[in-house]
């Protein structure tokens, strides 16, 4: 019924026809005169607002007498509300926040090297021992479960976790039902590994043509760490750096901070799933 009273209201004429009766009920004749339109355009315009409830009307002698319906409208504005919330909490806000980032580094994107030394630094608590923290980072049927932003899924991936091993990422939009198209495509090779402890790679996401946009270095160390309740857990630092930085980069750039960071909170909630099932007994 939303989308019928939308449809409705979303003409010019009869959105008029709906202004003119919040004042007050008035006849077709009347109505018709004060939108400057013909009776019988006026009066089709109000049988469809009529159909989806949003206007009644009574013959009164040898006048029609047209009423609006505030109900229709309050129930439309309460999910329209409920839409606009959904949209705060949800990736809207962290949208809203990469255009403005977005539109930051493109500015500054005037030369070739523009961003190089930019650095971000992650910091995370894993409800995982480093051992099993370690597994997520470089087994790739469990890196690709974590290592995209929200609207983003792992569709290839190579991640070989020895020093000079080879990593290769495409990805896909999260909704993708089976299409052909990717959403991009990285390149890159470890550079150091040390299990449990420390892992570095390069990766450089590129253009659709294969050209390289920069190259990403990150360093990831892993400490064991106490929790509250004496479980062993993991303090993972990361610190992402920037080289070989193109004007084309910008885009990409302006989405590390949103991005990386979701996708180590998914990271997070895995683990947090995980340990909650094992200290359960679950063997799902």
């Amino acid at each position: 019924m939303e989308e019928a009273l939308l449809a409705a209201l979303a003409d010019r004429a009869r959105w008029r026809l709906v202004k003119l009766l919040a004042e007050r009920p008035r006849p077709v004749g009347v109505l018709a005169a004060l939108a400057e339109a013909k009776q019988p355009q006026t009066t089709k315009h109000l049988q469809t607002l009529e159909r989806v409830g949003v206007v009644t009307s009574e013959r009164t002698g040898q006048r029609r007498i047209y009423a609006l319906q505030g109900a229709p409208l309050r129930d439309l504005a309460a999910a329209l509300v409920l839409l606009a919330e959904a949209a705060e909490r949800g990736t809207a806000g962290p949208y809203e926040e990469f255009s403005r980032s977005r539109e930051r580094e493109r500015l500054a994107a005037e030369a070739t090297g523009w961003a190089d030394g930019r650095s971000f630094a992650f910091r995370r608590v894993l409800g995982e021992d480093p051992a099993q923290v370690w597994r997520h980072l470089t087994e790739p049927d469990l890196l690709a479960r974590w290592w995209t932003p929200d609207d983003l899924k792992v569709s290839e991936l190579v991640f070989d976790a020895h020093t000079g091993g080879r990593v290769a990422l495409e990805y896909r939009e999260a909704d993708d039902d089976g299409s052909d198209v990717v959403v991009g495509r990285a390149e890159g090779v470890v550079d150091d590994s040390r299990p449990g402890e420390h892992l570095a790679y390069r990766l450089s996401p590129q253009l659709s043509d294969g050209a390289p946009v920069f190259t990403s270095h990150v360093g990831m160390n892993l400490r064991a760490a106490t929790g509250a309740g004496a479980e062993t857990r993991t303090e993972l630092e990361v610190e992402y750096r920037i080289t070989d930085s193109t004007i084309d980069s910008a885009d990409f750039i302006a989405g590390i901070e949103i991005g990386f960071g979701q996708s180590l909170d998914k990271l997070a909630a895995i683990l947090a799933a995980h340990s909650h099932d094992t200290d359960s007994g679950s063997t799902t």
